[in-house]
């Protein structure tokens, strides 16, 4: 079964619970992983379950920083993956994080 993951009401590097958005981009990046492994739970699926993952950034010079955080959610994962410099909705924002997850069937 495929999943797809539907934006909230925020951009997914927005603390949901506050609606407050850090300006350090690694906690967005900390803050979007949250939200994403929330969203996957809801839909009975879990990170070890996406295989596809689109890193936007307005300024891609910022990736380096959120790497740490994104190897702790999919270094054993290892999706497919792609970066791309864009312009996100509003300027506080530094990066979006879309994911794309296969969840097993319960007999596999």
């Amino acid at each position: 079964m495929w999943l797809c993951l539907l934006k909230r009401r925020y951009p997914n590097s927005y603390n949901y619970q506050t609606g407050v958005i850090s300006p350090d981009v690694a906690e967005q990046a900390e803050q979007a992983m949250q939200n994403i492994a929330a969203a996957l739970a809801e839909a009975g699926a879990q990170i070890k379950d996406v295989v596809r993952v689109r890193y936007i950034l307005p300024d891609r010079r910022d990736f380096q920083e959120t790497w740490p955080v994104l190897q702790k959610y999919f270094g054993d994962v290892r999706p497919a993956a792609t970066m791309v410099q864009a312009g996100l909705m509003e300027e506080a924002m530094k990066i979006e994080i879309e994911v794309t997850a296969k969840k097993a069937s319960p007999n596999q």
